[in-house]
């Protein structure tokens, strides 16, 4: 079947989904934040970084479980919320799919129980102590979770450590681990003071997950495409601390590396793909 649509078409779609979740955050007094590219792009762009084919935001534990309270309750039928740990194997975080769509990525193509229709990624964003002894055990538990989740998928290890990791995790028990890191990684969520927050359940290095409270402190409207979306009050130095020159462009290698879609289609439901 061929792929015929553009990444512009994908990410009119995302922003449709986008679009919802905002709605039902506003209307519910549900507080997120645009992350990652995802906030790079609104403010290098104005929207969509042009060759990226995904949007990403973050909430705290206690934000979406209000979240998914009103998502529920909404019951709106093109939408899905699929949640980590509810799919054998599926650790990480939660994504809102669309029905009637295909998003089928590598990792997953071969996964015939696992909704694929295109979506808006909701990372969890934990609070951990400023003592540095916990913050590296949390950061270490949370690279086990993401290398165990990992290790369920068509992925290759990109070097030699983490090869070892992998023919390790073949004779631990994972799932039991990986139940105890979670635990831990939840602890702290309740913290009042002396915290920051951190997001290491993703390729991140310890550095680059690990977040002064202030740039999630407060929300304000950041214009996206045709909308506005809630965003750090200090976006910009967030992004200073998380890429650097973040205004400066990525090569065309990194660029083709952005896109995560092996099959895409806005019109077709992924299961015309995968049965």
């Amino acid at each position: 079947m061929e792929q015929k649509k553009s990444v512009r078409e994908v990410q009119d779609k995302i922003l449709e989904i986008m679009k919802y979740i905002d709605a039902i955050c506003r209307n519910n007094g549900i507080v997120y934040y645009i992350m990652g590219g995802t906030a790079l792009g609104a403010i290098r762009h104005g929207g969509f970084i042009p060759w990226d084919d995904d949007l990403d935001i973050f909430m705290t534990p206690h934000e979406y479980d209000k979240f998914k309270v009103a998502m529920t309750q909404e019951n709106n039928p093109h939408f899905v919320l699929q949640e980590w740990r509810t799919v054998k194997d599926y650790l990480e975080y939660a994504k809102v799919r669309m029905n009637g769509t295909t998003f089928i990525e590598d990792n997953f193509k071969d996964w015939k129980n696992l909704h694929q229709g295109i979506y808006v990624d909701i990372m969890i964003l934990h609070k951990v102590p400023d003592s540095r002894f916990i913050q590296k055990l949390v950061y270490y538990e949370s690279k086990f979770v993401t290398l165990y989740a990992l290790s369920q998928r068509n992925w290759k290890p990109k070097n030699s450590g983490q090869a070892i990791m992998l023919h390790l995790l073949k004779i631990l028990p994972c799932q039991f681990i990986s139940r105890m890191c979670y635990r831990r990684i939840y602890k702290y969520d309740d913290m009042t003071d002396n915290f920051k927050f951190c997001y290491w359940i993703t390729p991140a290095k310890f550095r680059s997950g690990l977040f002064d409270k202030r740039f999630f402190d407060l929300p304000i409207d950041i214009p996206f495409e045709d909308t506005t979306l809630y965003g750090s009050e200090y976006i910009k130095e967030y992004l200073q601390y998380r890429y650097g020159d973040y205004m400066k462009l990525p090569s065309p290698e990194q660029q083709r590396a952005a896109v995560h879609a092996l099959i895409f289609d806005t019109e077709k439901d992924y299961t015309e793909y995968i049965k």
